[in-house]
């Protein structure tokens, strides 16, 4: 069978997976293959209604799965998203163990379940599901896993093995920008100013060519290297933006105590 690429929750990033179930013309009918498509595109159709928030369809679609073949991996981990959506984590957690029972091999859906696991908070839980996550080597999204694993170390004060995960997460995806402002946080933290501002210029290029606006999380970083590099006029700019964008925001009232 097809391996669907499952949504992940940082959390719910849902892929749009569009399909529809087709009538075979062919005298020769080969029941075995069109039980395979048509299992395919229910868990399809299943990931693009929940994505657009439509459950009942999403159900509907993987109950017509489960007709075709009711130990399916991928449905199970459907149905732990659909779970999650709708605030039922006992009956999330229960879906997803039951889909990586049928395939532990599924890393797709071990990064899914993780990505529960870090919003429910157990954080702990997460990251040891994301240390299974990385060692997949084919897993096409490894570089998200890395940095979902540092997200998950920082949190839990393992600075050393965060700040690892950040640097694999670079190292196999140059592009992957939380790890550059991670990156770059943790090495101004340690007084490493140059090293910092390196990532510091990597993260600038992304964000803008990915045109994405900086947060006051970012603003205030920059700031804060500025203003260890002595770039005073940077850093005010730095401020200026936080005031503007974001003047009630815990950063804001942090630059303020920084330069005064």
């Amino acid at each position: 069978m097809k391996v669907i690429k499952s949504v992940t929750i940082t959390v719910l990033c849902l892929f749009l997976l569009s399909a529809c179930v087709t009538e075979t013309t062919n005298p020769v009918f080969n029941v075995e293959k069109s039980d395979e498509d048509a299992l395919d595109n229910y868990l399809r159709l299943s990931i693009g209604y929940l994505e657009q928030g439509n459950l009942p369809n999403a159900k509907r679609h993987l109950q017509n799965a489960a007709e075709i073949d009711s130990n399916n991996s991928e449905m199970f981990g459907i149905w732990g998203l659909i779970y999650a959506r709708e605030g039922e984590p006992e009956l999330a957690e229960q879906n997803f163990n039951r889909s990586l029972r049928i395939n532990p091999d599924n890393s797709q859906m071990r990064n899914n379940f993780a990505a529960f696991l870090f919003a429910e908070g157990r954080v702990e839980d997460a990251y040891d599901q994301l240390a299974r996550v990385v060692k997949d080597t084919s897993y096409d999204q490894r570089p998200q896993a890395f940095e979902n694993m540092g997200i998950a170390a920082i949190r839990l004060n393992r600075i050393e093995e965060g700040e690892q995960a950040f640097m694999r997460a670079i190292q196999l995806n140059p592009n992957q920008l939380r790890s550059a402002l991670e990156l770059a946080s943790l090495n101004l933290e340690r007084g490493d100013v140059l090293q910092a501002r390196a990532y510091w210029r990597n993260y600038l290029t992304l964000i803008q060519f990915y045109r994405v606006p900086h947060n006051a999380r970012s603003l205030l970083l920059g700031a804060r290297l500025e203003m260890a590099l002595k770039n005073e006029a940077s850093a005010l700019a730095y401020g200026e933006l936080l005031e503007t964008n974001f003047p009630e925001s815990r950063e804001y009232a942090l630059f303020q105590q920084v330069v005064e």
